[in-house]
């Protein structure tokens, strides 16, 4: 799946660019668009702007693939109703990331996901990224929000890839494990991940649909082809604070605005020497596009 961005046009949001792009990303084999997550740029996106970003893109899949809603905040009862109403614009899952800021207990972490599961109406995705959020959810915690109805897999962004060995022994089938770190989401595949959210896809959706569909056909020699061309553009992408990267990226590939609110700022003209160097190769690779992931990622019912 893809962590798409959100282009601007000036201030406001390039819609028509978001629907190119979301409908592009489908077209080229991805299994699932992700709305308003980091990479969309959800804390500076207003209340109506998240909305209709969410709203559009559900019109554009028109049930291809699913659509995750990021309706994570660090406050449970305004993820509560965020991820209410993601429910009534048509999505088809939510992700909620660990809440943020407030550092809160692994009884904590339990109770707040416990509370949204609760009152959802969505399978939701849990978004573990400790690098921004200043707090882990452990695998010992994870393991009692898999028991409960609801909460059907995790985002893991920790980009330790050794956890989907454990997840995948301690969970089997009943947790879907989803990588959220492209360096290394080779290795979160071949040790028991099911998919990613991604953000290098934004920019190479094929390819990265392609990879893991090599791994998940055991195919390990060409996904390790393919992760080797995809590995200077996503070193590229690391090289500044996620999205900026990315959004220049396609401004090179797609024409799109390389904008973003404040307080980010675009790229350096030393990053930006080395995406172009990236994107310029990235279409150059053969690929059996067989290997595309035949299956969606993310169980449909809560």
């Amino acid at each position: 799946m893809t962590a798409l961005v959100t282009p601007y046009r000036g201030e406001a949001i390039a819609f028509d660019a978001l629907a190119e792009l979301a409908n592009w990303q489908i077209d080229q084999g991805v299994q699932g668009l992700v709305a308003c997550g980091t990479t969309g740029e959800a804390p500076t996106l207003s209340h109506p702007e998240w909305a209709a970003v969410i709203r559009l893109c559900v019109e554009v899949s028109n049930g291809r693939v699913p659509v995750i809603a990021g309706s994570g905040t660090n406050d449970t009862r305004r993820t509560v109703e965020l991820t209410r109403e993601a429910a009534r614009l048509g999505a088809d899952g939510a992700l909620v990331v660990t809440p943020y800021y407030s550092r809160p207990s692994q009884e904590g972490l339990f109770r707040h996901f416990e509370s949204v599961a609760q009152a959802a109406e969505l399978p939701i995705i849990i978004y573990n990224v400790p690098s921004r959020t200043a707090v882990d959810i452990r695998i010992e915690t994870l393991d009692r929000l898999a028991h409960l109805p609801g909460l059907v897999g995790v985002k893991d962004a920790s980009g330790d890839p050794t956890r989907a060995s454990t997840m995948a022994v301690r969970f089997g089938d009943r947790f879907t494990q989803l990588s959220g770190h492209d360096r290394s989401m080779l290795a979160f595949m071949a040790t028991g991940g099911d998919g990613a959210i991604s953000v290098v896809s934004n920019v190479a959706p094929m390819l990265t649909a392609a990879m893991i569909g090599a791994v998940r056909k055991s195919a390990y020699l060409e996904a390790r082809r393919i992760n080797a061309h995809l590995f200077p553009l996503i070193e590229a992408l690391e090289l500044e604070s996620n999205p900026c990267p990315v959004k220049f990226a396609l401004h090179c590939a797609r024409g799109y605005s390389p904008a973003v609110r404040l307080p980010l700022v675009e790229v350096t003209e030393g990053t930006a020497a080395r995406i172009r160097a990236a994107v310029a190769e990235i279409d150059s690779l053969e690929i059996d596009t067989s290997l595309v992931a035949e299956r969606s990622l993310v169980p449909l019912s809560a």
